[in-house]
């Protein structure tokens, strides 16, 4: 007989080497598809992954806004998945608070000073993925509905109220699309920091990172949702109102969502589209149980899928390939690494002892 057996726990050093190596591993075999596929010489194909990342300054900062985004909607849904609370919604609740926030640019925008129309952007932008993510949670409490089907189908209402609206705010009339909102203003931009307008995001994003891990690790409701996660039976039994962490756990997640769609209205797009979220909310999943819900490890996780995504950009612009091969090559390497998980968590244990039952039968 076979058995997967959950492993003890194994050594950082000894499990950052298989990571690596398995990296390593996975590298050499994108290499080998490469040069049979395309002929091309497969260390100038990595080459160019890396210059597409890191060519320039200005790169260099589109890649530390676009993994600072999707970070902060891995750590939105952390909470919820700590909680097994499986919140499929993110990019729902995104759309949400970008939703919101941009109601209140092309609204308020000549109505408020800036500094208040952000302070506005904010609560309307918190408030909105919250409510979008408390509605399946309190279904969730009060008749124990299934999370994952109520949160991907709001995804879908999101779409449409979004959809609904760009019609109706469309500029010019007929175009179909929002244009850039307040271009001429700039109301509710966020302010450049630094010579940078993508600065602040990373420094938002950098303390909510510091600040999730300290939720989530050393406060008393990280530790209610974690024991809700374990066993809601045993929750109870210690006094712990398993509803109400329910509700109040996915408030939060759905709160850090709408802020994380603010971020893209008010510091990177300046626009809504229904698709301004592009996947976020599905891929964050992925970072967040790469990194095994440790906010500290999802900025690796988040760092290593969009250096991915742009270099796959990267080698279609420079080889004229189909966007299609950086893809593949970085699904294999994703196809490795959580591989490499699996074994790390677990091992295979052959069991003797049905051997030698099964050896004493024969004899007899």
């Amino acid at each position: 007989m076979i058995h997967v057996v959950k492993r003890k726990d194994m050594p950082l050093v000894q499990a950052l080497a298989i990571r690596f190596g398995i990296i390593v591993f996975a590298l050499v075999v994108c290499g080998v598809i490469t040069a049979l596929a395309t002929g091309l010489n497969p260390i100038a194909v990595y080459g160019t992954m890396i210059q597409g990342s890191f060519g320039s300054p200005r790169k260099v900062w589109i890649l530390l806004q676009q993994v600072a985004l999707l970070l902060c909607v891995s750590l939105a849904l952390t909470p919820a998945f700590r909680m097994k609370f499986w919140n499929l919604g993110g990019e729902g609740q995104v759309l949400a608070g970008g939703f919101a926030a941009a109601a209140c640019m092309i609204c308020l925008g000549d109505k408020l000073p800036n500094a208040a129309l952000l302070a506005v952007m904010f609560v309307a932008s918190i408030a909105a993925g919250a409510l979008w993510a408390a509605i399946p949670a309190f279904f969730k409490a009060k008749f124990n509905t299934n999370e994952t089907l109520f949160t991907l189908m709001m995804n879908y209402v999101a779409i449409q109220i979004v959809a609904y609206f760009v019609i109706v705010w469309e500029n010019p009339k007929g175009s179909g699309t929002i244009g850039i909102i307040n271009q001429k203003s700039e109301a509710g931009w966020l302010p450049v920091v630094g010579g940078n307008k993508y600065m602040l995001i990373v420094i938002l994003v950098a303390l909510l990172t510091i600040a999730m891990y300290v939720y989530l690790n050393y406060s008393k409701h990280g530790y209610e949702l974690a024991v809700v996660g374990e066993s809601p039976s045993t929750a109870r039994y210690v006094g712990i109102k398993v509803d109400r962490v329910i509700v109040r756990t996915l408030i939060l997640s759905g709160a850090i969502c709408g802020f994380a769609g603010m971020l893209l209205v008010a510091g990177s797009a300046h626009t809504l589209t229904t698709s301004i979220a592009a996947g976020r909310g599905f891929t964050a999943v992925m970072v967040a149980w790469l990194a095994k819900f440790n906010p500290a490890v999802m900025v690796g996780s988040s760092f290593l899928l969009e250096f991915m995504g742009s270099g796959a950009g990267e080698i279609a612009t420079t080889y004229g390939l189909n966007q299609s091969f950086g893809d593949i090559l970085a699904g294999i390497i994703l196809f490795f690494i959580i591989g490499t998980e699996f074994f790390i968590t677990y091992r295979i244990v052959f069991s003797k002892k049905q051997k030698a039952s099964e050896k004493e039968q024969g004899n007899v």
